[in-house]
């Protein structure tokens, strides 16, 4: 069976549809990952149960902790056009055109719907993509759903999170940050992918750098522990610091979102 067969399996009645996650390692100069190495680094360095290993360098399927994961290389870029409207906000790679802009191949890496919760499957999906990182010259990932592009020594930087069962946030979701005479703006895109409301934070007194840091925390704690905010609830750091939360028409999200008044 072909790498995208996968994509058009119907998923047995009554069983509850989990999102495919997507994401693709770029290379350059000709180069791609070794499927044997990927396997040897998920089972020796991160302990996980590989099995039903089916293909080769091409196209390859196989499960790790039960999760159903698809693998393809592509000897083309990712349109430009793709990668240039993500790099533009990109301010974690601000070279990132430049650097990207001659690569020749790209790797599709997919967990097809599955049964874990969004936050073990998206463990499952940074491992395979560390296991890629750490056996080959792959120059970064670029994760279209997210509107993220993380560079390799970036993505890298988050094993021993992973290892400790963390919940390494950014590089899973967006976090959106903008400035104007009205104050300083956050917003996320990629909360949605772990059944959650977007958050915003708009025009507030705080520098970005502090808007940055309490979201991270926020959103960790949302994904972590599987929070749903509601309208009209405050949080905070300390039992004085009350931060309202309302849910209305989003200002640089689709739809509606959470706004943390701050």
């Amino acid at each position: 069976m072909g790498l995208f067969d996968f994509f058009k399996k119907k998923e047995p009645a009554g069983k509850k549809e989990s999102k495919i996650l997507l994401a693709m390692p770029m290379f350059d100069n000709g180069e791609a990952y070794e499927l044997d190495d990927i396997i040897n680094n998920l089972k020796s360095f991160w302990g996980l149960t590989v099995t039903e290993i089916d293909g080769d360098n091409k196209t390859a399927v196989f499960k790790v902790d039960g999760e159903m994961v698809a693998l393809g290389y592509m000897p083309v870029q990712i349109p430009c056009g793709d990668i240039d409207a993500t790099a533009q906000y990109a301010y974690n790679w601000p070279n990132a055109t430049q650097e990207l802009k001659d690569h020749n191949g790209h790797a599709i890496v997919s967990l097809i719907a599955g049964n874990k919760t969004a936050l073990e499957r998206f463990k499952i999906l940074s491992k395979v993509l560390c296991a890629i990182l750490s056996t080959s010259n792959a120059l970064g990932i670029y994760q279209g759903n997210q509107s993220l592009l993380i560079p390799r020594a970036q993505y890298l930087a988050h094993v021993d999170e992973l290892k400790e069962h963390k919940t390494p946030v950014t590089i899973w979701i967006y976090f959106g940050l903008r400035k104007s005479d009205k104050g300083n703006s956050l917003y996320t895109y990629g909360l949605t992918e772990f059944g959650k409301q977007e958050i915003e934070i708009i025009n507030s007194k705080s520098d970005l750098e502090e808007l940055y840091d309490f979201a991270g925390n926020i959103v960790e704690y949302v994904v972590s522990s599987d929070i749903t905010f509601k309208s009209g609830e405050t949080l905070g750091y300390t039992a004085d610091q009350k931060i309202k939360i309302t849910y209305s028409q989003g200002v640089f999200v689709d739809g509606q979102s959470l706004k943390l008044e701050m």
